[in-house]
């Protein structure tokens, strides 16, 4: 080994570790609005750092090998069950979101690890055809006691802090920061455009998000909300157009002339905005004429594509899986023979048993395991179970 590697890998007192290394380049390059992976406020469960990695490198690594991401391939992003193999799964949307907000973050001088991070672990919490399943399970747990509400921001947090193994540990033990922006990546109020952080934050708010009004701690998590609309507002017209809901030819004059004739144009002119607009700020904003086109965009889509009556009717099959499903695994947890359980029936049983909660109600459990389907596992479980 050479003396400079000895350098870099020795952890001895006084010698720098090539993340001590990094961290110091932090300090002279990035934006100082940016957050310095030094400064972080750390895990929940404290750890003996990497030599090599920083703490959000270190991150984007337990995120991308977890278990929750990988099914991410097999997530509705807006079209179920497609059978066009170019139809945008929940995987490819945080690969675009992920992309976009590193494009923006580099050329504002943030921290792009972290962006990164956030990014790639924002829609771990999704259930299984997207906000249709999401806002049935949220139904039955009302129904069934009401005794939390499920939205995908707040378990994409339980999973990465309790759900998701970690060398056979509950929860990935991200970072505040990181699980920061998770857990608040959601902008559901489609007029923002110019979002400030919220440095106050404490580990006890990150609990008591509500979705599109909570803003993230940092401007990196700022710039992956943003981007979170940005990804998908003209990746979803481009998955219409397949199916005859929307084309771009079709939207009005007046967008096409401020935002573009397709999504390339769209991503294009709104990542160039918010750099922009975002320089020499502690915000992340689009002007308030791209801001409002983009707002009138995604109401278009919203009536155009996801309440369209194609997707309605795809969504009443979903509910009727999510339903079917978790009245089956209730009953379940009534009986518990587990002798004479099927083989889908054995998995739940498994799952419920070693719930890392253990004294968590049958509820939760339920809405935990279910939660964590792909779509295509709902269907072949569902099927199994109601088999005529």
């Amino acid at each position: 080994m050479s003396e400079r590697q000895e350098t870099f890998f020795d952890s001895k007192p006084g010698v720098k570790t090539i993340r001590e290394t990094k961290e110091e380049r932090e300090k002279e390059n990035l934006s100082p609005f940016a957050q310095q992976s030094a400064e972080s406020r750390g895990r929940l469960k404290p750890e003996e750092q990497c030599t090599v990695r920083t703490i959000y490198e270190r991150d984007v690594g337990r995120i991308i090998y977890s278990l929750p991401f990988r099914r991410l391939r097999h997530k509705t992003q807006v079209f179920f069950n497609p059978q066009n193999d170019h139809v945008c799964t929940r995987m490819e949307h945080v690969l675009y979101v992920s992309y976009l907000a590193e494009v923006i973050g580099s050329a504002l001088n943030l921290n792009t690890p972290l962006i990164r991070a956030i990014a790639m672990g924002h829609d771990l919490g999704h259930a299984p055809f997207g906000h249709s399943g999401e806002r049935v399970l949220n139904e039955l747990i009302q129904q069934y006691g009401g005794e939390f509400t499920f939205q995908h921001e707040l378990h994409s947090l339980r999973v990465v802090d309790l759900l998701a193994d970690n060398k056979e540990k509950a929860g990935l033990n991200l970072s505040f920061e990181v699980r920061d922006g998770i857990v608040s990546h959601c902008g559901e109020q489609y007029g923002e455009y110019i979002l400030r952080p919220d440095r106050e934050k404490t580990e006890e708010d990150l609990l008591q998000t509500k979705a599109g009004k909570s803003m993230p701690a940092t401007l990196e998590a700022c710039v992956v909300r943003l981007c979170d609309r940005i990804a998908y507002v003209g990746r979803d017209i481009e998955d219409a157009e397949r199916s005859n809901l929307l084309s771009f030819a079709e939207l009005p004059q007046d967008l096409r002339a401020s935002l573009g004739e397709n999504n390339s144009d769209i991503v294009n002119t709104l990542v160039q905005d918010v750099i922009i607009n975002s320089g020499d700020e502690d915000a992340i904003c689009l002007s308030p004429e791209l801001g409002a086109a983009l707002k009138k965009l995604t109401e278009i889509n919203v009536t155009r594509i996801y309440n369209s009556t194609k997707v309605r009717r795809f969504e009443r099959e979903a509910e009727n899986i999510i339903e079917g499903l978790f009245e089956h695994f209730l009953k379940l947890t009534r009986t518990m023979p587990q002798d004479r359980y099927d083989e889908n029936s054995q998995k739940f049983f498994e799952f419920y048993s070693q719930h890392k909660e253990f004294y968590a109600s049958p509820v939760r459990k339920i809405v935990d395991y279910i939660a964590g389907m792909t779509d295509s596992y709902a269907r072949r479980v569902f099927s199994a179970i109601y088999q005529l």
